[in-house]
């Protein structure tokens, strides 16, 4: 069975990325490293804001451009020294698994499962 996600933008629907997890989209500790292929009407621009890891080296931080301007800051970020080490994190725009502001949905061969913060019934869901 295949598996892929859908990542939502909440506040404006704005659908970011989706495609199938593996080398398209590849989830770790949590995040997302998405190839540029699976992204979808999302305009990620970056802010200049430099971060380092210890071990996946060097960042910088994407800023999320929505259709009518406004930014949403710092949604994302793109590892521009990465370690050689670890290829599915180079040059990818990686967003995080848990964030107020995105709706990420995993879908396993039918069965759809949706990561929007909140369950139906009101309760916290677990990150998948």
């Amino acid at each position: 069975m295949s598996s892929y996600v859908r990542i939502v933008h909440r506040p404006s629907g704005l659908l970011l990325a989706e495609g199938p997890l593996g080398w398209g989209i590849t989830p770790f500790e949590g995040n997302y490293y998405i190839s540029k292929k699976y992204l979808r009407e999302a305009q990620f621009k970056p802010n200049f804001t430099p971060g380092i890891c210890p071990y996946k080296f060097l960042y910088v931080w994407l800023d999320l451009v929505l259709p009518h301007g406004e930014r949403e800051k710092k949604l994302g970020w793109l590892y521009w020294l990465p370690n050689p080490l670890l290829p599915f994190i180079w040059f990818r725009v990686a967003l995080p698994g848990s964030h107020p502001s995105l709706v990420v949905e995993r879908f396993d061969g039918g069965k759809e499962e949706a990561n929007s913060g909140e369950a139906k019934n009101g309760k916290s869901r677990d990150r998948l």
